[in-house]
């Protein structure tokens, strides 16, 4: 038996190995998400203005909320999917108009006299840092900013910026750098032209004459315009002033190809220090975990062996003189407390999991491309959806093994369909409601709630409840001992243990906590997030580690004869979740310092509390059904008169 498990583990390894260098691969490859636009010269591109953002406030407000130039034919709505619409994605038509391959200086138009509120508005857009974000062929405008010798990346530019924290300046010209690639069709379905391979911009604040500017029609060229280094050439934002705004474009020719041209986007800072600090941690988890696991595969093994190896007579005796775990035979399949509750929450985890590996599996072979922008949140949406029907199965399997008939399971359909999205609806009205009060563009419209509870309650609960249905004429898993009609007392214990049951979360936690720093860098710092592969591999291990550490606890509570395991062995994997939101907390404290204001504050943490509750119910789930199938093994290898 050792030798096998010996001759296992190398396998284990080289399978992570393999693992380890298709995470890289990934990286690299990804579906751009769109097809490829080839433009002739001359054609006319018009770009798209997504809604404002800061990394100070976290509230998405609207392009058009500020006094800005629109399109001649009024503003219309782009918005592509759910995902834009739930993430506060308000794509718009935009003014900035491109001719292909024609390098041109234009004039776009010059605002009515800043009334007083739109004056403040200005003021408090730009001292909050707000970036305006604009798209070209899907594409998001790419700032550079040198600051201590170092070139920093940025997407989208500022409203404005001020200077000796007094005077406000907006920015009203922009110099745009537009990267192409001559291609040459090779059929005749595609025919020759120019790819858009890299979109830049450089924002630029300049004073002009505005009943000068103001005579000018829209889009005719003007003279090059430089952009200002004095203050007293810039546009300040003040009452009574016009503000002109204009721009120009410049084309250069990239060697870049078009499957190449988010190579720029998703290089993320000290991506060195990333790789070689997630390898390290993974790898160190990995034989810290396996350690535990052979060793304590082989104490049972030993425990059962020597069991095995006794005559009758022996096992008689033994019997009379059991210890440990033994004793709690007839007990340790009894009903758990709030059992309803447990297989509502197992279900519930058993959805969440499956809809997290299959998208992060998917992401991973780049079919959730940050070019795909909200793909990633429709599709995590939709198969949620589907996977109901998993989720009310497992649940009421459970129910059935537990209760030993199927008397209820519509009930625990029901409650499966609504606990976790309960929970969730709950959270986001209230943070809605906040979102509304401050006019962003983040609060989810009435008719997107309408749709959202279409989606539920058209797809969610009916699958769900035909999962339910499925599970009840599935066999019910036969407990291998019968369950004493009088429950044995459980020795006191000199320290609770449920500290023990907390403590364990840390192992899980220190699995993931690195990986999720990035993630929440890239949700709060609006960096683009993309080593999926990677994350895949965190995934898989922090299901190995869930699973260890709640079988290791299962174990001890069984040694000193506490037969109450369920809810201890759900929350020894599940108590990551604890940790989890408490470092989300120290992000906001130490990471977060330019976060301002308890708006943000009650967003960021309500939007935590929702990934803390999905991370206990996963965890939870793997731990449980880990440990429950170790306890019917154990007790189904040894017989016990």
């Amino acid at each position: 038996m050792a030798v096998s498990k010996s001759r296992m583990l190398p396998k284990f390894l080289w399978a992570l190995l393999v693992l380890v260098m298709f995470a890289h691969v990934c990286n690299g490859f990804y579906l751009p998400g769109s097809y490829m636009h080839t433009y002739s010269k001359g054609q006319e591109i018009f770009t798209k203005v997504n809604s404002l953002t800061s990394i100070e406030t976290e509230l998405p407000f609207s392009y058009y909320s500020l006094p800005y130039c629109k399109p001649q034919g009024g503003v219309k709505k782009m918005a592509e999917n759910l995902g834009e619409l739930l993430m506060g994605d308000e794509i718009e038509s935009s003014p900035y108009r491109f001719r292909m391959n024609v390098n041109e200086t234009v004039y776009l138009c010059t605002t009515n006299h800043l009334k007083e509120h739109e004056v403040k508005l200005l003021k408090q857009r730009t001292r909050d840092m707000y970036q305006v974000n604009m798209i070209l062929d899907n594409l998001p405008a790419m700032r550079y900013a040198y600051q201590n010798g170092a070139t920093i990346q940025w997407t989208g530019y500022p409203v404005g910026f001020t200077l000796e924290g007094k005077d406000d300046y907006i920015i009203n010209h922009l110099k745009f750098r537009v990267l192409i690639h001559e291609y040459e069709g090779t059929d005749k379905k595609k025919a020759s032209g120019y790819e858009i391979v890299g979109f830049e911009v450089r924002p630029c604040s300049v004073k002009y004459d505005a009943d000068t500017m103001s005579k000018n029609e829209m889009y005719k060229s003007i003279a090059p315009v430089n952009c200002p280094k004095d203050s007293a050439e810039s546009q300040i934002i003040r009452e009574q002033e016009r503000v002109s705004f204009t721009y120009e474009v410049e084309f250069v020719k990239s060697d870049i190809r078009w499957p190449s041209r988010w190579d720029a986007y998703l290089k993320m800072e000290g991506a060195r220090v990333h790789w070689f600090s997630i390898l390290n941690s993974l790898m160190v988890i990995f034989f810290l975990a396996g350690i535990v696991f052979v060793i304590f595969l082989r104490t049972v093994r030993r425990d059962l062996t020597r069991y095995e190896e006794l005559d009758k007579e022996a096992q008689a005796q033994m019997n009379e003189e059991l210890s440990g775990w033994k004793l709690v035979v007839g007990d340790v399949f009894r009903e758990p407390d709030h059992s309803k509750l447990l297989c509502v929450m197992v279900g519930d985890g058993v959805q969440i999991t499956g809809m997290s590996v299959v998208t992060i599996i998917f992401a991973a072979f780049g079919f959730m491309s940050p070019a795909s922008r909200g793909m990633l949140l429709t599709g995590m949406i939709v198969l949620y959806l589907f996977l109901g029907i998993i989720a009310g199965y497992v649940a009421v399997r459970m129910w059935r093994t537990i209760k030993g008939t199927s008397e209820g399971w519509r009930s625990v359909s029901w409650f499966v369909a609504c606990f976790f999205p309960g929970i969730v609806f709950v959270i986001l009205t209230i943070l809605n409601f906040i979102l509304w009060g401050s006019n962003s563009t983040g609060a989810i419209p009435i008719s997107l709630y309408f749709v959202l509870f279409s989606l539920w309650f058209c797809i969610s609960v009916p699958l769900t409840l035909l999962g339910g249905f499925l599970g009840t004429r599935s066999e019910a898993i036969q407990y291998p001992v019968r369950t004493n009609q009088i429950p044995r007392e459980i020795p006191a214990r000199k320290y609770p243990s449920w500290l023990l049951v907390l403590g364990a979360g840390t192992l899980p936690f220190g699995t993931l906590f690195i990986e999720l720093f990035f993630v929440l860098s890239s949700i709060w710092l609006g960096r683009f997030y993309y080593v999926f592969g990677f994350l895949l591999i965190v995934l898989l291990l922090l299901v190995v580690v869930c699973a260890e550490v709640s079988v290791v606890l299962t174990y001890m509570h069984l040694c000193v004869e506490d037969w109450r395991w369920w809810w201890k062995a759900f929350f020894a994997s599940g108590s990551v979740a604890l940790y989890v939101f408490l470092y989300s907390i120290n992000y906001l404290i130490f990471d977060l310092q330019s976060l301002s204001g308890p708006v943000s504050a009650t967003l960021y943490l309500g939007y935590s509390l929702i990934m803390a509750t999905a991370i206990m119910l996963s965890t939870g789930t793997i731990g449980f059904l880990m440990s429950f199938y170790f306890v019917h093994y154990l007790f189904a290898s040894v017989k016990i008169d």
